[in-house]
């Protein structure tokens, strides 16, 4: 019952062109000016940015958390944070990271493997980037690597992994073989040597496994904030040794959602350009984070809601 009910509303939203159930036309159609580059993209201080995203949590069950030492006794101090950053109450994981791709969720308010989610949408972030010029990786943590990452795996979750529901990364249908996606979307454990070699990317999204990204409770910590806190302190160190940090990088880390309906969850910036010990009280989402990227990369016009959302301007010395 639901893979037809999935599949006719794919065929709506190949009607409306915005995805699964189209709350509005207005909302999920594209912009009508082309991807572009800002005048002054070339003389942006930041160039890299990585974006990884957690799992699940309340800011108040993270903040001040004994559970995590590493983000209040490191991060925290050294670093810029939001206190009001909020996902608009969208549940459960895989529209919050469609909203960090596309602006929205485009009417996905359910868990499903692309196969079941068709989303005939050209305007989103990725494809944005390469059309003009900028380049980008998704790195993800338990995939092979030989093929595109259609279903679950180990520890690897589809629905955290955005960029195989588009049609045009993954195909359509979607297709293991896809030389876009492969192309793209690699393991994580590929990122360190990039890093190395200075073969990173513009824009690099980052999601952990089930374990690092604490959705699930695993050994020996069996504590889900521990868990991914354990990650970032043996992550990111590597990350902050990379030249594309250093010289002109930003790290930003979120959770998809929170615990239960929308209270604040996290967002810390990480960068040379973050304001020390700084934390900001106004309201932020899923679409603030997507303008900042396309403000500091340089990519126009906004996509959907990042046009009207606040950008992340005020943890930054620097920006874009």
């Amino acid at each position: 019952m639901r893979r037809a009910w999935s599949l006719s509303l794919a065929i709506l939203a190949l009607c409306a062109c915005g995805g699964i159930r189209v709350r509005s036309r207005a909302a999920d159609a594209c912009p009508v000016t082309p991807p572009g580059l800002a005048a002054d993209a070339a003389g942006h201080a930041i160039r890299t940015i990585f974006l990884i995203v957690m799992e699940n949590q309340d800011w108040s069950s993270v903040k001040g958390s004994s559970s995590a030492p590493y983000l209040n006794g490191v991060l925290l101090p050294r670093f810029a944070h939001a206190e009001d950053y909020r996902n608009g109450g969208v549940h459960p994981s895989l529209g919050n990271y469609i909203a960090l791709e596309a602006g929205n969720p485009l009417g996905v308010d359910f868990d499903a493997p692309p196969g079941e989610v068709h989303l005939p949408v050209s305007c989103h972030l990725a494809s944005w980037l390469e059309a003009t010029g900028i380049s980008w990786k998704a790195y993800e943590e338990g995939i092979r690597g030989d093929e595109c990452p259609l279903a679950d795996a180990g520890r690897y979750a589809v629905r955290h992994d955005p960029f195989v529901y588009f049609d045009d990364v993954a195909g359509s249908p979607p297709d293991p073989r896809s030389a876009r996606c492969i192309r793209h979307v690699r393991p994580y454990s590929e990122l360190a040597a990039d890093l190395r070699t200075g073969n990173v990317a513009r824009y690099n999204f980052i999601t952990p496994d089930l374990c690092g990204d604490g959705h699930d409770s695993c050994s020996p910590a069996h504590d889900r904030v521990r868990q991914s806190d354990a990650w970032l302190e043996r992550e990111l160190p590597i990350l902050m040794a990379s030249e594309a940090y250093q010289e002109a990088g930003a790290i930003l880390i979120t959770w998809d959602e929170g615990g239960s309906g929308d209270h604040p969850i996290g967002l810390v910036l990480i960068s040379p350009y973050a304001k020390p010990g700084y934390a900001s009280t106004l309201p932020y989402s899923h679409a603030s984070t997507l303008r900042t990227v396309q403000e500091i990369l340089g990519v126009t016009p906004l996509l959907r809601d990042a046009a009207s959302a606040r950008n992340l301007s005020d943890l930054f010395t620097s920006y874009p």
